[in-house]
């Protein structure tokens, strides 16, 4: 027991890095890492090296946490068979002296033993006491229950351990945007970001394909949040395997579920919709492109790569901005709605190096091997409203914004230990409650013949926890003995019986 209270400290301590410090794949900040190594170039890869930004991942956190289940199953397993044999055992005999105890009480009577005892054991039985009945005494004991609880608390410990051991080892995660009127198969080659556990099997994935077909988001005009999404959610139509096609809504804490399978709507965006011409005035791209939010406004940067134009390929980069405006700063969003959209790009064109087998975020560019369009000697640059064209100089090829979708993220996570985690956690607190309200205790009735040819009756009560016996008990039974009805003061020792 000892070791398993250091080892959870130990987890504890553990974890603290995974709060204070970025960790990957997390879907509410995926960048959370770069930005902090931007931040922090010294510091950084450091931290990266003993594994601060994965610490849930990490050897020395799965050491810690293998050592614990180990030492939880050498800990819990002995202690739940020694709990069981207590559920299971009879009351004890009574001590030799009772008077030692809590609620001791004793009175002469001229009934018969078996008389008394009947009366006992009939009384406690109807209050719900284990009893068993000897020629001179009567043994109970309530409470049984709080062991069970103890027993269930100390099981479902280790159950919970096991769980999130098998979620760990066998679930995966990822992620994936899309924007409206695209297609995700869930297979590995599809996800934006896919991390799979020791025992994933990768090519046994759930066989589902879904189509975004329309993000609606809400957002406040009026009160003290102007701006703030009320609401938002996403409109699919799935397939899993070769069932029939379904529809479904999937909104913040209401997943798609498939098989145990979730996804998880965990952020929007917009995607401007573009058409791309090259110098000889063909399309070579048309369609959404994925622009990443940069504040609470969904003022958003994001690239055009065309690797297809010809004679040069193209690129595109900077804002869009959804209601947009110019102030001393710059451009910027005065609200996250597309109210008055507009995309502010600047042109590059050569070489995107796309073909030089080195993978490319798409939301930057690489401008190693470009050129940036120049007109007049600056920097050519543009203001697009929905409908309008930019078109380069010198005949090398067009933009034209089309018009404005949106993209939603999914966070897809498989977790088959979840079930088994979450019916532990409700055990283990069940069984705490248990422990912690029900009050285990005996009560004792001796009855002995006396120097006077009568009979001395003692009654006395032990509690087995911190908590004293509800009140009265004892006095309650007395009573129903026709014992005095006040507690009497013990009788004196030489008037008993010296085996007594």
């Amino acid at each position: 027991m000892r070791t398993a209270v250091i080892l959870l400290v130990l987890l504890a301590l553990a974890a603290i890095p995974g709060s204070l410090f970025p960790q990957r794949n997390v879907a509410s900040d995926p960048a959370a890492v770069q930005q902090y190594a931007v931040r922090h170039p010294d510091l950084a890869p450091w931290l990266d090296r003993i594994g601060f930004f994965d610490v849930y991942a990490s050897p020395w956190f799965a050491a810690i946490y293998v050592l614990l289940l180990v030492s939880m199953t050498g800990c819990v397993l002995p202690r739940s068979l020694r709990l069981w044999r207590a559920v299971r055992s009879a009351p004890p005999s009574a001590p030799r002296n009772l008077a030692r105890l809590e609620d001791h009480q004793a009175w002469d009577t001229d009934r018969a033993p078996a008389e008394v005892l009947a009366a006992a054991a009939r009384y406690l039985r109807r209050k719900r006491f284990r009893v068993v009945v000897t020629d001179s005494e009567v043994r109970a004991e309530r409470g049984y229950l709080r062991e069970v609880g103890n027993l269930t608390f100390h099981l479902s410990l280790l159950v919970l351990l096991v769980g999130i051991a098998v979620g760990k080892l066998v679930g995966f995660e990822g992620r994936v945007a899309i924007a409206e009127g695209g297609t995700f198969a869930n297979d590995r080659s599809q996800y934006d970001v896919f991390t799979p556990s020791a025992w994933t099997d990768v090519d046994g994935l759930v066989p589902l394909s879904f189509r975004l077909d329309k993000f609606d988001v809400k957002y406040q005009v009026r009160g003290p949040n102007p701006g703030q999404p009320s609401q938002f959610s996403a409109r699919i139509t799935y397939q899993s395997g070769s069932g029939a096609q379904q529809r479904t809504t999937v909104r913040p804490n209401e997943p798609l579920d498939v098989d145990e399978t979730k996804f998880f709507l965990t952020g929007n965006g917009y995607a401007p919709r573009v058409t791309v011409r090259d110098g000889r005035g063909k399309v070579v791209f048309t369609g959404p492109v994925l622009f990443l939010p940069l504040d609470a406004n969904n003022s958003s940067e994001g690239v055009v790569k065309v690797p297809d134009a010809q004679p040069t390929q193209l690129a595109f980069e900077g804002l869009f901005l959804p209601t947009a405006d110019v102030g001393p700063q710059g451009p910027y969003s005065m609200f996250p709605d597309a109210l008055d959209p507009q995309l502010f790009l600047t042109a590059w064109t050569g070489d995107l190096g796309l073909e030089d087998g080195v993978p490319q975020s798409v939301f930057a560019l690489d401008r190693d091997g470009l050129t940036q369009v120049q007109a007049d000697g600056k920097p050519f640059a543009q203001a697009l409203e929905v409908g309008e064209t930019m078109t380069l100089p010198d005949g090398q090829g067009s933009l034209t914004f089309d018009g404005v979708s949106r993209f939603a993220n999914f966070q897809i996570a498989y977790d088959p230990g979840k079930e088994i985690t979450l019916t532990a956690a409700i055990a283990i607190l069940i069984g705490l409650t248990t422990s912690l309200i029900i009050r285990r205790r005996r009560i004792w009735v001796r009855i002995s013949p006396t120097q006077s040819s009568g009979f001395l009756v003692e009654t006395a009560g032990h509690s087995l926890t911190r908590r004293l016996p509800p009140s009265a008990e004892i006095s309650k039974l007395v009573t129903a003995l026709g014992g005095p009805t006040s507690p009497a003061a013990p009788a004196d020792p030489a008037d008993k019986d010296p085996h007594t």
